[in-house]
């Protein structure tokens, strides 16, 4: 895909991206698709998955207590449990704010760990990691944003989301709709939202703006980006995923990349479809 050449001008030192169809065939790829990235909070795309199985699985409920008083698993995944972002203080009641809350996934994964009496790292790595052969991806850390992982390897993931095998595609259509809608909060690095969408672990695109996706990316479209300047879209619509993994931080430079980059890639994928 040529649009995927769109990346060489960006102020980086390194840059991989990928593009895959809804039947996972790889439609392009761009840079060292080989090569490890930290991906920051495209590690909740990961853990979500990972929380989706132990559902599918009946080690988990949706509605079972988890969190703060009142909080559910469902509210901790959806970020509405009303956990701060980046510790354990209570700041609102649970599903009347959209706090997005790396402290809320930590829990979530601590929740699981319990349930299932695998520590989470291991869970993920054999109910996500090891069926889809992601073979170089790891989570060293938090489990909101320790992971590690390539572009080849995220691939592999963005097409079972797009074409569920783990788990029922019922559930990840669940996942990547809208729960609690209505919600105000703070989409980081973009502001307040009036209504900060968010589906069970996957942020969806709706009608925020400003956003990290691109103008003509669908409402329905789902993922993740990461502080650590990755991301990972989903555009139902399209029909295909793109993913991008960076050596440079989140700031300005992203923020004026990547919509148009975006852009780029559906307008090249709406040409082949005519």
């Amino acid at each position: 895909m040529e649009s995927l050449q769109a990346v060489s001008s960006w102020p980086v030192e390194t840059v991989a991206t990928a593009v895959v169809d809804a039947r996972g065939e790889v439609l392009g790829t761009h840079g060292p698709v080989e090569r490890r990235f930290p991906l920051a909070s495209v590690t909740k795309l990961l853990t979500s998955y990972a929380v989706l199985v132990a559902v599918e699985e009946g080690a988990v409920e949706w509605d079972q207590p988890a969190g703060p008083e009142g909080s559910t698993v469902r509210h901790l995944i959806a970020h509405t449990s009303g956990l701060a972002f980046d510790s354990a203080d209570v700041m609102a009641a649970p599903g009347t704010r959209r706090l997005y809350s790396n402290t809320g996934f930590q829990v979530l994964a601590d929740f699981v760990e319990t349930a299932t009496e695998i520590p989470f790292a291991e869970y993920l790595a054999e109910a996500v990691f090891g069926p889809l052969g992601m073979s170089s991806s790891k989570l060293d850390g938090h489990a909101g944003a320790g992971a590690w992982s390539t572009v080849s390897d995220l691939v592999r993931f963005a097409a079972e989301v797009q074409a569920p095998k783990l788990v029922s595609a019922e559930l990840v259509a669940e996942a990547t709709s809208v729960a609690y809608p209505g919600l105000r909060g703070v989409l980081p690095g973009y502001g307040l939202q009036n209504n900060n969408d968010w589906g069970l672990g996957f942020e969806v695109r709706a009608a925020k703006s400003p956003h990290w996706t691109g103008a003509t990316s669908s409402p329905r479209t789902f993922g993740h980006f990461g502080q650590s300047g990755t991301f990972l879209w989903v555009d139902p619509d399209a029909g295909a995923a793109c993913v991008v993994l960076t050596d440079r931080p989140f700031a300005r430079w992203a923020v004026t990349a990547w919509p148009p980059f975006t852009d780029g890639v559906l307008a090249e994928l709406g040409s082949s479809l005519r």
